[in-house]
């Protein structure tokens, strides 16, 4: 029997640790039943290489945004560069963008304003937004709240508390796992608080290898070992957490309604 895709809803396939074997990335996440995935973007620059990606790449999207760790460059120029990517089909959310200030790489005000501004300009294009938040809690949730129903978003990479999951929930926004969940045992109570239907998982590859692959280049077709633990997590079946959080994913990217969405025989499994 056909078994349910996976969706990686966050990766970042133009990462320099990806140049000398895309193709058999791609190929291995396809054969572990990842039937769509989302590159997402931290500027411009690697934007443009996302979409680029993306136009000869079946089942794969991109976004177009700035990381808060670049936040010191924001600009209307810039800004008005990411709008123009963000033009592109293939691209299906602005970002992602947030606040870091855990690292501190931008300077705080700056990384609020360019927050501000991506969620400005979602809100204008219609397009969903991904956020990154880290040690920035209280300002993320205010932000979240301020900004209303007029845009969707999804929180990637949760790592948060309550607070900041309560106003996700309560702004209808997604929230997604990574193979975080697999080691960090913290993380088990937010995955059992968000609804079904606002769940996604991601890899974040190359980085945040799940077990039992720690240590390693994380990549696409790793995502298997998330699924799994989000489903042992949730009381669930592998094949339904796989199925539910694809069509979530579908979902949040408008992507319900477009036929480029990876291999038509899906292979999902357990993990391998």
């Amino acid at each position: 029997m056909t078994r349910p895709d996976l969706f990686d809803s966050h990766l970042h396939l133009t990462a320099a640790r990806f140049s000398s074997d895309l193709g058999e990335v791609l190929e291995r996440a396809r054969r572990r039943g990842v039937g769509g995935m989302v590159t997402v973007a931290s500027n411009p620059e690697d934007a443009s290489d996302a979409v680029a990606l993306a136009v000869g790449t079946q089942g794969l999207w991109a976004t177009a945004g700035l990381h808060p760790h670049e936040a010191d460059r924001t600009s209307a120029s810039l800004l008005a560069e990411i709008e123009r990517i963000a033009a592109a089909p293939e691209v299906v959310a602005i970002g992602e963008t947030g606040l870091d200030f855990h690292y501190d790489n931008a300077a705080r005000a700056a990384q609020i304003e360019n927050f501000e501004a991506h969620l400005g300009l979602a809100d204008r294009l219609g397009l969903p937004i991904v956020v990154h938040s880290r040690s920035a809690e209280a300002d993320t949730a205010a932000l979240v709240r301020e900004c209303g129903d007029g845009v969707s978003g999804v929180l990637h990479c949760f790592t948060g508390g309550e607070a900041l999951l309560d106003a996700a929930l309560e702004a209808d926004w997604y929230v997604s796992f990574s193979g975080l969940i697999t080691f960090v045992a913290e993380l088990a109570g937010p995955v059992r608080a968000v609804p079904a239907d606002r769940l996604l998982i991601e890899t974040d590859a190359p980085y945040l290898a799940p077990v039992p692959r720690r240590g390693r280049r994380n990549e696409p077709g790793f995502l298997p070992h998330t699924c799994e633990r989000l489903a042992e997590l949730r009381g669930m079946s592998f094949d339904d957490t796989a199925a539910a959080t694809t069509a979530n994913a579908r979902r949040f990217y408008g992507l319900e309604t477009l036929s480029n969405g990876g291999p038509s025989s899906g292979t999902a499994g357990g993990p391998v």
